[in-house]
């Protein structure tokens, strides 16, 4: 069902205290997405371009003669290799979970060539996609939440969240990070730890912390597994993204939920396909519909489509459809969200940012906190498709 495109630019930020009511963290009362005579920040905006020579290679399914004859992926990779007359060292890195294959430096003439292979399903560009600069502003987190006032909230303690992303800031006060489960797949001896701010922006609209600080969660408390696929300028490939989708595959259980507010600007059916093989293992996945006010069904995972998929648009506080968004229903599903939106920030900071990057992981929490029994208020006002987009909400 979906994709999303983002991008975002760092800073400096100042953590506050909010000021309680009867709940520690529900001062919402300001409806209001922005402070009086501040403008509105452009969307986060993801690019990509293919990779000079990497090729996404992946394997038929088991069940085929090559997996029926080789009992470890290594040696299945090595026949094809083979099979068609290139050298083992060309390879990258092997992919083995819910997609099995590789990644290697190939021509196009020798792509082509395997992608002719029975046992081969898909031979693929790999892509290099690029967080883009827009706006931000660093704030005191205390001016608004209108995102979470909308969707509404609740008690996320003991679910968990697995964020394809820039990372998370481990140290964060505001956020529960499951430290062992999170991996770094740009530099597998690293912490996934983000030194970007997107990927804890969007973990704190997911799971921030029901306490004294900062911002609150639409699952308040949420286990965030931190997977890291870009790097500090948010640039990653997508053989990265297999990586953590894999793994994903691997150590998730039926009821987590994986937020994706990143994609490719094109069609990739390698991608859908693995996203969704994980979603019919019970995985629900949130997944921004893109922020290039176009269809959604032209982009890599958004447009990928399963019971257990949802690809989110965005509105304004107002309940506008945002003029970035993307849109189609045949592959958006509901709307939320992602206009000035204030969450946390990497380096113990908060800031508000803009985007369908913000949209999904409001839908994340609810689907921690809901599953698939997803409760709406309203619909999106002038969704271009004509046809409005259901709000998503907790309650």
């Amino acid at each position: 069902m979906k994709f999303f495109k983002a991008s975002i630019v760092l800073a400096a930020a100042i953590s506050a205290t909010l000021l309680l009511n009867s709940c520690k963290k529900d001062d919402m009362s300001s409806g209001s997405s922005l402070p009086p005579g501040e403008e509105t920040c452009d969307p986060v905006i993801f690019s990509s371009r293919p990779a000079a020579t990497g090729y996404i290679v992946i394997l038929k399914s088991p069940g085929d003669n090559l997996s029926k004859n080789y009992i470890d992926l290594q040696t299945s990779i090595a026949t094809v290799l083979s099979a068609n007359d290139i050298a083992g060292g060309r390879i990258q890195y092997n992919l083995q979970g819910g997609a099995n294959g590789f990644v290697a430096i190939l021509t196009k003439e020798e792509a082509g060539k395997i992608a002719a292979d029975d046992h081969v399903e898909f031979v693929e560009p790999d892509r290099i996609i690029k967080l883009g600069t827009a706006c931000f502003t660093l704030v005191n987190p205390s001016t608004a939440q209108w995102g979470v006032k909308r969707t509404g909230v609740g008690d996320g303690t003991g679910k968990t969240a697995w964020i394809i992303d820039t990372g998370v800031d481990f140290d964060h006060p505001d956020l529960t990070i499951d430290k062992t489960r999170s991996k770094n797949f740009l530099n597998t001896q690293a912490l996934a730890t983000d030194d970007n701010g997107h990927g804890t922006h969007v973990a704190g609209i997911i799971g921030a912390l029901n306490n004294n600080t900062g911002v609150l969660g639409v699952a308040s408390g949420a286990k965030i597994v931190a997977l890291k696929v870009l790097d500090n300028t948010g640039e990653g490939n997508t053989g990265y993204i297999f990586q953590a989708l894999n793994y994903i595959n691997q150590a998730a259980v039926a009821g987590d939920v994986v937020n994706m507010s990143l994609g490719a600007d094109t069609v990739a059916n390698a991608l859908d396909n693995l996203v969704k093989n994980i979603a019919a293992k019970g995985i629900l996945f949130s997944i921004a519909a893109g922020n290039s006010s176009k269809a959604a069904n032209l982009s890599s995972p958004a447009r990928a489509s399963h019971p257990n998929i949802y690809t989110v648009s965005a509105i304004d506080s107002t309940g506008r459809f945002a003029s970035f968004s993307n849109f189609g229903n045949d592959v958006v599903d509901y709307a939320a969200p992602g206009v000035n939106i204030v969450s946390t920030y990497n380096n113990g900071r908060y800031a508000r940012l803009s985007g369908t990057s913000m949209a999904a992981p409001h839908m994340a929490g609810i689907l921690l906190l809901n599953k698939n029994a997803v409760k709406t208020k309203g619909l999106a006002a002038n969704d271009p498709d004509g046809t409005a987009d259901p709000i998503a909400s907790v309650n």
